[in-house]
């Protein structure tokens, strides 16, 4: 029997809906692994029996390679290409022979406590990077065990029925070697935004909401779940009525979408005329084409920080030119902005010690993080220099607090612009650069900006986090980081008549962008790119043919005047509906 409907919230990490029955992938793995000493004649014998299985795992990897084929991108063939140089490493192999010869016990017992003793230094440290590196060597170390125990290993890739895959985490590998067509969604007990489940999860188009906490312990194997990854929300056993309702709204999504289409060629134009340009926000090289697909006029944030947080070494400069290169030859002469580092906060780069700081996401991070780790940030700006010879590249510096911060970034450049012509690298001369405004400081001094920026593009979810001082993650107070705001209006359009003032442009790149309940609002302020999901695009660009901006602008002049955010977000709402019906 089903048991009552429950509702679930976590992390929206990849956008989408679906319906259908829960897999609940509780991988029993190993079993206690025995320990017992062994003669010091036997040392060589069970080192021997380790190279082995090092060769196995290693053909294993290269085997889930070669049946991907092209269905890999260069960044998920490098997760794998991850598992295979810790395989090879050398300090990682002298390890487990120090604690052979020193303990003399059985190997499967060697390799378990070295593995184990790596991954619980690296889960007790409070950032995320690390956290994703410790996923890494648990999947390698379940490889090398299951192959000395003689154990066969449970495959997602042979699933034969659709199901929404419910587990406590999943390791790259358990996503990259998946029966894609089957899994119509995830649901995760752990997981960020930006760990390697929700990257792929997005890459591969399936909706996912991660960051649950126990949904492995609540959901059994044949629930009927509802998954909504645009908002986080998961529903178990719903009543008939709602999952027919669900069902309903999740086969007009897709209905609604593949309808919208054939106008991705058409411009965001509303009725009377005026134009804006609707772009796409991405992470991996890869969703370019998505963008594409839904009729992006360009990336409006690429997201650069993925590169550095993969599994292994943060990606060198050779790595960085070739994945910023393939998003450049994709989109042809469409511009594609890259955001320069955004590490910190929440996202860290192990060799440096940023998850040390009290208050991470008021301190070293972003720009800030760049321009004291200057040979660091160089390295960046000649790959994105170089790769300029392939397609229209743009430049945004995030975390701008200040013309300070900005100009010294800008000497960065300068010098990251001298180094390529020493080297005799070929870049174009002219490449226009963008401050992110996503601190007040920074919207309240946005004529200032102007003076030294060739765009701006405004971060609203960090603006309204810093704004309102809410922390959006923190479920006691999200409620209050609501876009509509007072101060948040007023802090937009005094962004925007920044720019028209200077003569430049104002785009946004933050969640708000996609939401078609306030594109009219945008409109009306003045904004004049949007990035948002690549899926959401073709929703927003209907929402804009269909409007006025003579109406817009009355409707930002009204909501200006407006005391509570929920005064805003009433009168936005009704005004659409009023102005904008759907075919």
């Amino acid at each position: 029997m089903l048991r009552v409907m429950k509702e679930l919230s976590g992390i929206p990490a990849s956008p989408g809906l679906v319906t259908g029955p829960a897999l609940l992938y509780i991988d029993e793995g190993l079993p206690e692994i025995a320990r017992y000493t062994i003669p010091g004649s036997r040392l060589e014998a069970e080192w021997t029996r380790l190279l082995e299985a090092f060769e196995a795992a290693g053909a294993e990897i290269r085997t889930l390679k070669e049946r991907a084929g092209g269905n890999l991108s260069a960044e998920q063939a490098g997760i794998l290409d991850a598992h295979l140089i810790m395989l090879e490493d050398p300090e990682f192999r002298g390890e487990i022979r120090a604690r052979l010869e020193k303990t003399l016990e059985n190997i499967e017992r060697v390799v378990y406590e070295v593995t184990h003793d790596l991954i619980q230094k690296m889960m007790t440290l409070q950032d995320a990077s690390f956290r994703e590196r410790a996923v890494d060597i648990a999947d390698v170390s379940r490889r090398l065990l299951s192959i000395l125990l003689s154990i066969k290993r449970i495959s997602l890739a042979e699933l034969e029925e659709d199901v929404i895959l419910v587990a406590r985490d999943l390791l790259p590998s358990d996503l990259l070697s998946m029966n894609r067509d089957r899994v119509k969604g995830i649901v995760m007990d752990m997981g960020s935004r930006t760990s390697h489940t929700a990257i792929l999860a997005r890459a591969f188009e399936i909706p996912a909401v991660l960051g649950l906490s126990t949904a492995s312990r609540e959901i059994l194997t044949g629930d009927i779940l509802m998954l909504n990854g645009s908002l986080g929300s998961v529903g178990i056993n719903p009543s008939d009525i709602n999952l027919e309702r669900y069902r309903q709204d999740a086969g007009y999504y897709r209905t609604k979408i593949e309808g919208l289409l054939p106008a991705r060629d058409l411009p965001a134009e509303t009725l009377d005329g005026f134009r804006v340009t609707l772009k796409a926000n991405i992470e991996m090289p890869e969703e370019a084409d998505q963008a594409l697909h839904y009729g992006a006029g360009g990336i409006g944030l690429y997201r650069s920080e993925f590169l550095f947080l993969s599994p292994g070494a943060a990606a060198k400069e050779e790595g960085q030119y070739l994945a910023y290169s393939r998003v450049l030859k994709t989109m042809g002469e469409r511009p594609v902005t890259i955001r320069t580092l955004d590490l910190g906060g929440d996202k860290i780069l192990p060799e440096f010690h940023l998850a040390e700081e009290k208050n991470p996401l008021l301190g070293w991070r972003a720009l800030r993080f760049c321009l004291s780790t200057p040979e660091l940030f160089r390295t960046q700006l000649r790959a994105i220099l170089r790769a300029s010879m392939e397609g229209n590249v743009r430049i945004m510096f995030p975390m701008i607090s200040g013309i300070g911060e900005l100009e010294a970034a800008l000497a960065c450049l300068e010098e990251a612009k001298a180094e390529c012509r020493e080297k005799q690298q070929p870049f174009r001369e002219r490449i226009e650069v963008g401050a992110m405004i996503e601190i007040p400081s920074a919207a309240l001094t946005a004529d200032i900006l102007a003076r030294r920026s060739a765009f701006f593009s405004i971060g609203t979810n960090d603006l309204l986090q810093y704004t309102l001082a809410v922390d959006r993650g923190n479920e006691k107070v999200n409620y209050l980081a609501n876009p509509f705001h007072p101060a948040m209006l007023r802090l937009l359009r005094q962004v925007i008549d920044g720019a028209h003032a200077a003569g430049i442009k104002a785009a946004m790149c933050g969640e708000l962008a996609g939401d078609t309940q306030a594109a009219a609002l945008l409109l009306g302020l003045g904004l004049d790119e949007f990035s948002m999901n690549a899926r959401s695009i073709p929703f927003v660009k209907q929402v804009i043919r269909a409007l006025r901006m003579e109406d817009c602008r009355e409707l930002a002049l009204e909501a200006l005047q407006c005391s509570r955010p929920e005064e805003a977000a009433t009168l936005t709402g009704a005004w659409m509906a009023r102005h904008f019906t759907e075919d």
